[in-house]
């Protein structure tokens, strides 16, 4: 080609397109609206006087309102450990092929969801009505001990059987649902590998179920943590019913609700923060790559550097 058809083919070329951003004036429209909308709010969370912050943080610091934290913690913490061993010991016997033991599963599933948890947090610290005692012994004949019912079963008992039980209810099928969702080759392999039954689910199928457990798992020890307000009705002395009291005594009402809602939303971050690194933990084994951490994005906008796009993953475990 000579210089003359070269020129040809330059000057016939069209000039570099210059791509102009579409514009949403939607979501501007929506952010000004949002604005307005969180101004009116700080205005009078800061000039209402009826929010009374001096009452809350008073609230906050009382003893009773303290101790009733402790008690909402131990709570839900021994729930959701009764709840989760009983949940993946009734998925099992809910998979099991002998149909007694899925019967039985399937029965303690439909009693413990069908009926609201109020009634059996009630029911359970009115055992002493079916069986005014409690006794050990050989079944139909004579009992070695034997004690009084509402001694065995006192107020913080009866809560934690209400709680936890019906949460076994609910764990089971969360962890039917991840066992499931589990590729059946994997269990083939480990019995052609010689492994039993229960090292198979243990080592094999219940490490990568966790992936799909742990989600609603979190979001069922955040509820937990807030179905704990529901043992007022027993008379058993946690953060909602310490708030209560107060309010009661002193017609506070709205300022200690504040205080006890404050404490609950720190509780609940807490367990936020941790249920989104141990999500990220076990999605190692499905994701090749895995999105950046709230502290990388912070980092990189304190510093003025895009976040990663990806953090690579390795057996050592993920970035902070």
């Amino acid at each position: 080609m000579n210089k003359t058809d070269q020129g040809s083919v330059t000057s016939g070329r069209s000039e570099a397109i210059k791509a102009v951003p579409v514009r949403h004036p939607g979501r501007w429209a929506g952010v000004a609206v949002i604005a307005v909308l969180a101004a009116m709010l700080l205005h009078a969370l800061i000039y209402n006087p009826a929010f009374m912050w001096d009452v809350v943080w008073r609230t906050m610091q009382d003893q009773t309102v303290l101790h009733g934290i402790w008690v909402t913690i131990e709570l839900t913490v021994l729930s959701m450990v009764i709840g989760v061993i009983g949940g993946v010991l009734l998925a099992v016997m809910r998979l099991s092929g002998n149909p007694v033991l899925s019967g039985t599963a399937w029965f303690y599933i439909w009693i413990f969801r069908g009926t609201p948890l109020l009634v059996q947090l009630v029911f359970w610290n009115n055992i002493g009505f079916l069986w005014p005692k409690l006794s050990i012994g050989i079944p139909f004949g004579p009992s070695f001990f034997s004690e009084s019912s509402n001694t065995l079963v006192p107020v913080f008992t009866a809560a934690l059987l209400g709680l936890a039980l019906n949460e076994a209810a609910y764990m089971a099928e969360i962890v039917r649902a991840g066992i499931q969702s589990v590729d059946e080759g994997q269990a083939e392999a480990a019995h052609a590998l010689g492994m039993s039954k229960a090292a198979t689910m243990r080592r094999i199928v219940l490490p990568q179920a966790m992936r799909v457990i742990i989600p609603p798992t979190g979001n069922e020890t955040i509820s937990m943590l807030k179905n704990t307000s529901l043992v007022q009705v027993i008379a058993l002395v946690e953060l909602f019913t310490a708030g209560h009291d107060i309010y009661a005594r002193t017609f506070q009402t709205v300022p200690v609700l504040i205080a006890v809602s404050i404490y609950y939303l720190l509780m609940t971050s807490v367990m936020t923060i941790g249920q989104y690194y141990i999500e990220r933990h076990y999605a190692r084994g499905a994701n090749r790559t895995l999105p950046p951490t709230p502290i990388q994005r912070v980092r990189a906008l304190l510093g003025g550097t895009p976040a990663p796009k990806a953090a690579p993953v390795s057996d050592e475990g993920s970035q902070a």
